[in-house]
């Protein structure tokens, strides 16, 4: 059984409930899947998961939440060449700009995505929250 990391922040809790559907793929798939906020990982956790999957909104101008993730994220970036990993968010403004960067970011690291990325403006619906679960089974 695979043992997989959900790690994400959330500010209105859009991608919270997103982190909950991934879990739920995870699950369905026969993964383990451990749930974590931002401030609760850090890099040296890296290894004890085969897959992590990153949630993050898009704040200010299209960036990463800079306070909590982006700290945590730049722990961990450096561990995360030939890990599978898998990303989501949600946004209110904008058209995924922040999105296609951290997949990029996250490709020169040599991580390897292993679905496509999953936004969303607002709160998850459910043709979105069935992309969720795809995402969370991809990595199981």
């Amino acid at each position: 059984m695979k043992k997989i990391a959900v790690v994400y922040w959330s500010g209105t809790g859009n991608t919270e409930a997103m982190a909950d559907m991934v879990k739920a793929g995870l699950e369905e798939a026969g993964s383990q899947a451990d749930i974590f906020m931002s401030a609760d990982f850090s890099g040296d956790m890296v290894e004890n998961y085969d897959g992590i999957a990153f949630g993050c909104p898009s704040m200010g101008s299209e960036q990463l939440e800079e306070s909590e993730f982006e700290p945590m994220f730049m722990d961990v970036e450096s561990k995360l060449s030939g890990k599978n990993i898998a990303l989501f968010g949600s946004y209110g403004w904008g058209d995924g700009e922040w999105m296609r960067n951290w997949e990029d970011m996250c490709k020169e690291d040599g991580a390897n995505l292993t679905s496509e990325s999953v936004i969303c403006c607002g709160a998850p619906d459910d043709s979105i929250n069935d992309d969720l679960k795809n995402l969370g089974k991809s990595l199981a």
